[in-house]
This record gives structure tokens, C-alpha cells and sequence, in this order.
């Protein structure tokens, strides 16, 4: 079965309440779970830090009177930064900076992100972000779904985990992008068989999450390819100590993939009107969308007239070096 039909699946299991479709069969789980035991021997061998607290005010020289755009990360370790030791490298300071300096005013950061955390966090995590109505995000940044296939839970639980929290950030009046669940295939412990099964169901998890997420009226970018062969070719310097979680580097090679959908969907990126047919770019089933993207980094999918998505790889851009410590938030009740 395709890609785009598994996927497809997915999603209408997950709309409908019906168990969907599974992302492996019941020997390929066997295989998985002996394959599983082994790896764990191999990855974290060394320690990950916990992410640094990275909330607060960037851009302070683009003060002047403009309001701060507000943007918030949820998720897993991924979004919460772990593996690095500065807040400035962790993706959500990158981020806030890059938008900081293509709109050029200041952005208020705020991540709810928990290391760990599996789609089913989703609904405290956007919970904490809507009790203060008065800080309301103008846009979110979602990256989730490793830690939903390495603790084996069902795809169709977790996308509507996961289009339950972007139908309540838009009805919040959010703009919502998801970065797709990476491919744990590039993980440099894991031997096959388990390579191959972990690229494949990552894949298939995040095409489902992004027919879900244009479905709820978000964008996504595809994580999965990004950090496929780069990672794979710089698994070094891409990969931090516990060779899980990414490096500094590697979690600045994230944040430029997402950056210029981020800027995009608050109005303060260029949006070229025409499609590159060089670049694979055009208008898709997003069904076909979906599947399309999980294999070229950065690939972004947005709605369309449904049932199409349009299908967009944008040039990123290259982030500052190094990132000034956040200037700190007002108290959350005030």
C-alpha cells in the first residue's frame, strides 16, 4: 500500500474514531521490540542536559514602539532543545531571532515543550499556553511524534491528538506550524532491521500528520527528510552527546527548514506566486502531498481549495551565529 493511502488511513481513523490503519504488522513489531533492546544499549550512551529555560523578549534593538510578535514551541525534547547547554541554541531562541530579524521587531518566546512528552501532552501543553488570554500566541511551533513510535502508540491516536491541539490553537486564532515527526531510520546506533522499520513508520506517522494538520488549517515542514541525509552524512556534529537528541548545530539546521514558514504564515515572508516545476513544487491531493514531503527536506504543505494542498519547498535562510541571551517576559499574570 502507498504512502498516501496508509496515510490517508490514518487521518480518516483518527477523524472518525475507528482504529485505522497500523504502521506495522504484528511480526514486524516482534522484530522491532528484540531490535529495540539492542539499541538502547548503544544510544544515550552519554548524558543530554536538560533544555535550557530559553522564554523571553529577542530583538531588543528592534524596540520602537512595535508590539512583540508572540511565538510559542510545543512538543517533545526536540522543541524544548534538549541536548544543548545555551538557551541561544535551542530552537526556539533560534527561531525567535530569525523572526525577530526578518520582521524586525521583537518576538516574546515562550516553550511549553517537555522532554518526553507524546501527542497526548499536546492537550496541557496548549492549555497553558491559552489560561493567560491576554498572551495569546500569534503563532506556534509544534514538533511531536518520535517519542508516539518509540513507545509503539496507535498513529490514529496520535494525530488526533495532534489535530485536536491545532484545531484549538486556530480557533484561538493562532497560526500553527508543525514540524512532521523526524526519521528515527538516521539515528547512528540503530542497526538494521530496526533502520529500516523506524524510517519507515516515522514517514508514514508524519504524512498522516500532515494531511491532519491542513486539514485543522496549519502548515507543516517536513523534519523527516531534513534530517535524514544531512544527519546521516554529519552524524557528528549533527547528533549531541547522547547521539540522540541534536546537536547545536544540528537543531540550527532544523530551525532554518521551519523559519521561512513560520515568518510566512504571520505575513512577514515574501510568498513567490509562482510554483518552481523545477523544484518540484505544485498543487496536490494532499493525501499525495503528504507523502511527497516526508522525502525532501523542508518541504512545506499548506491548504488549498480541498482537497488539494499546495506543495513548497522555500529557501531558507541562514540564522545569526550566535544568539543573545532573552531579555526576560513580564510575569505571566500581569
Amino acid at each position: 500500500m502507498s504512502r498516501a493511502r496508509v496515510a490517508r488511513r490514518i487521518a480518516a481513523g483518527a477523524a472518525y474514531g475507528g482504529g485505522g490503519a497500523g504502521l506495522l504488522g504484528v511480526a514486524a513489531v516482534g522484530v522491532l521490540l528484540a531490535e529495540v533492546q539492542l539499541a538502547k544499549r548503544s544510544v544515550g550512551g552519554g548524558v543530554a542536559p536538560l533544555p535550557p529555560a530559553a522564554d523571553g523578549l529577542y530583538g531588543r534593538g528592534y524596540e520602537g514602539g512595535a508590539e512583540p510578535l508572540r511565538l510559542a514551541l510545543l512538543g517533545d525534547s526536540t522543541a524544548a532543545g534538549q541536548g544543548v547547554r545555551r538557551a541561544g541554541q535551542t530552537p526556539g531562541a533560534l527561531l525567535a531571532s530569525g523572526l525577530a530579524a526578518v520582521a524586525e521587531r521583537p518576538v516574546e518566546l515562550r516553550n511549553v515543550a517537555l522532554p518526553g512528552a507524546r501527542s497526548d501532552d499536546l492537550e496541557r501543553q496548549v492549555t497553558l499556553l491559552l489560561a493567560h488570554p491576554g498572551r495569546l500566541p500569534d503563532a506556534c511551533v509544534i514538533m511531536i511524534g518520535a517519542n508516539d513510535v518509540t513507545h509503539r502508540m496507535s498513529p490514529t491516536q496520535s494525530v488526533r491528538y495532534l489535530a485536536a491541539a491545532v484545531r484549538r490553537l486556530r480557533t484561538a486564532g493562532a497560526e500553527v506550524v508543525v514540524g512532521t515527526c523526524p526519521d528515527l531510520g538516521t539515528i547512528e546506533p540503530v542497526y538494521q532491521p530496526l533502520r529500516w522499520l523506524a524510517r519507515r513508520v516515522s514517514r508514514q506517522l508524519a504524512a498522516a500528520q500532515t494531511i491532519v494538520v491542513v486539514e485543522q488549517g496549519g502548515r507543516t515542514v517536513s523534519l523527516g527528510d531534513l534530517l535524514g541525509p544531512e544527519f546521516a552524512a554529519n552524524p557528528r556534529e549533527m547528533f549531541g552527546a547522547d547521539n540522540y537528541h541534536p546537536s547545536a548545530e544540528g537543531y540550527a539546521t532544523a530551525a532554518m527548514a521551519v523559519l521561512p514558514t513560520v515568518c510566512a504564515v504571520l505575513g512577514v515572508w515574501p510568498e513567490e506566486d509562482r510554483l518552481e516545476a523545477d523544484r518540484r513544487e505544485g498543487m496536490l491531493p494532499v493525501a499525495k502531498a503528504a507523502a511527497e514531503a516526508v522525502e525532501e527536506a523542508g518541504t512545506e504543505v499548506t491548504g488549498a481549495r480541498a482537497p488539494w494542498a499546495l506543495l513548497k519547498h522555500r529557501r531558507r535562510r541562514r540564522l545569526p551565529a550566535a544568539v543573545p541571551d532573552p531579555a526576560p517576559l513580564p510575569d505571566a499574570h500581569s
